[in-house]
């Protein structure tokens, strides 16, 4: 049993990419989640978004729907074409149109959440699906 205790110690940290163009919500997000553990690696664009995830490998993808360059949507399918083993995504909008949740889930994410959200709710997620 100590011996699974080290391990769990000396494990690297889950890495957690956040793609969105919006500073106040990559800071809040970025405090909140590295204040649970997780490493923070940040991306401003889609492009961005997708460069990132390949040259990092991240445990997670928390990706804004509406942004410059490319949007979440192209963003999540490239991620879904492009890997063998499926990256987890949560995907965050204001957008309130339920064709868009629809789309999303046709593409394979594994969350969707409505901005404004509780930081719980975003934290709830994320736990369950790096879990």
């Amino acid at each position: 049993m100590a011996e699974q205790q080290s391990k769990d110690e000396t494990a690297p940290k889950q890495r957690i990419l956040l793609v969105d163009d919006d500073t106040e919500i990559i800071e809040s997000l970025k405090y909140a989640l590295t204040a649970k553990g997780y490493e923070i690696l940040i991306a401003r664009d889609g492009n961005q978004g997708l460069a990132m995830a390949d040259r990092e490998n991240p445990d997670l993808v928390i990706l804004d729907m509406m942004m410059p360059k490319r949007s979440g949507f192209l963003v999540l399918e490239k991620l879904r074409q492009s890997r063998p083993v499926p990256i987890r995504v949560i995907m965050i909008t204001a957008n309130e149109g339920s064709r868009h949740k629809a789309y999303a889930e046709m593409l394979g994410v594994d969350d969707y959440i409505r901005k404004p959200f509780a930081m719980d709710r975003l934290i709830e997620s994320v736990q369950r699906l790096l879990a």
